[in-house]
C-alpha cells in the first residue's frame, strides 16, 4: 500500500493533527506492507505561482518545464493508495501553504476537463482523509465561527476525482486538555470504523 502524507501544519511533529496521521500509519503498518510519501508544505514550501506558469496553463503549445512542479505534485497522488492531509484551519479556511498545492494539482486537461456540465475529475478516485486542527469550534454546540474549509477542499479534491473523502475534526485545542483529548478520541474512533483500517481489507492489500 503507497500512502501519500501532506502536512501543512506548521507545528510539524508537535500537531496533534500529525501525530494523528502517524497513528493512521502505524496502523495500516500492523497489518500491510506501506511505503509513505511525505509531502511537507510548511518545512519545505513550494514555489509561488509564476506568470511563466500562468501562462503555461492557458496556452495552446506549453512549455513543458513549466509544470514539473505540478506534474510531481500530480505523480505523488497518482501512485498512491490513499492520501492523508493534515491542515489547520487558518481564518476559516485552508492555510496558504496548503492552497498553493491545490493550485498545482487541480489543473485543467491534467486532472481534470472542462465540460458543459462543469469540471470532470480525471484522476483515480481513493480513500482521502483530512485532518482539521482548529482553536475554536466551528461544529456541535460550542461552534462559534464558520467553516468554509471543509466544503471547499470537497469541492476542490472532487473536482479531480477525490471524492471519498472523511473529515477528522479535531476542535477547540486551545481550550485545554479535556477538549483536546475528547477530539482526538471522536477521530480515532471515526477511523477505526474506516475499512481501510480493518485488519481484513488491510491484508487483501
Amino acid at each position: 500500500m503507497n500512502v501519500l502524507f501532506v502536512n501543512a501544519s506548521p507545528h510539524g511533529d508537535a500537531s496533534h493533527g500529525y501525530r494523528l496521521a502517524l497513528e493512521m500509519i502505524a496502523m495500516l503498518r500492523k497489518t500491510a506492507r506501506v511505503e509513505v510519501v511525505e509531502r511537507d508544505l510548511a518545512a519545505k514550501p513550494l514555489p509561488p505561482i509564476t506568470r511563466d506558469y500562468a501562462r503555461a496553463i492557458t496556452s495552446r503549445h506549453p512549455d513543458a518545464r513549466q509544470f514539473d512542479v505540478s506534474e510531481q505534485l500530480i505523480r505523488e497522488i497518482e501512485t498512491t493508495d490513499a492520501l492523508i492531509v493534515n491542515t489547520p484551519m487558518h481564518n476559516f479556511t485552508v492555510p496558504a501553504a496548503l492552497k498553493l498545492w491545490i493550485d498545482y494539482v487541480l489543473r485543467i486537461h491534467r486532472t481534470f476537463a472542462a465540460t458543459p456540465e462543469g469540471k470532470l475529475g480525471l484522476m483515480r478516485d481513493r480513500p482521502t482523509f483530512v485532518i482539521v486542527g482548529s482553536g475554536g469550534f466551528h461544529s456541535g454546540e460550542h461552534a462559534r465561527q464558520r467553516d468554509f474549509l471543509t466544503p471547499y477542499l470537497r469541492y476542490a479534491l472532487g473536482s479531480i476525482g477525490l471524492r471519498a473523502l472523511h473529515v477528522l475534526s479535531l476542535q477547540g485545542l486551545v481550550h485545554g486538555d479535556e477538549a483536546v483529548s475528547e477530539s482526538l478520541r471522536s477521530a480515532r474512533e471515526e477511523v477505526a470504523r474506516h475499512a481501510l483500517f480493518a485488519a481484513d481489507d488491510a491484508i487483501a492489500r
